[in-house]
């Protein structure tokens, strides 16, 4: 079974994670007003190789944990390591490590 997309409520906007050929994608979605008009347009936030090593992709967690679950006053992710390992296992789901 592979999983394609996963979205995690984060503490101001959705961060989604998308499977793609080498790995996994995270995004953020973003209000933006081209040509007069509102939209919305995905910022990418990080990205997962499968052959990328495990502290590699741990400090790619660490990032996207900031959006996730914020940030404290020295701008670190406002989570403990285990919610940072939670974010982890949900990319390498997604990419299929």
């Amino acid at each position: 079974m592979n999983i394609k997309t996963v979205v995690i409520e984060g503490q101001e906007q959705d961060v989604k994670i998308s499977r793609t050929e080498r790995g996994a994608e995270v995004t953020i979605e973003q209000n933006t007003r081209l040509g007069g008009g509102a939209g919305r347009q995905d910022i990418c936030i990080a990205h997962i190789a499968r052959d990328e090593d495990r502290e590699t992709r741990y400090a790619k967690a660490v990032e996207v944990a900031k959006a996730v679950y914020g940030t404290d006053r020295r701008g670190r992710a406002a989570a403990t390591n285990s919610m940072v390992h939670d974010v982890l296992n949900e990319m390498e789901r997604v990419a299929g490590c």
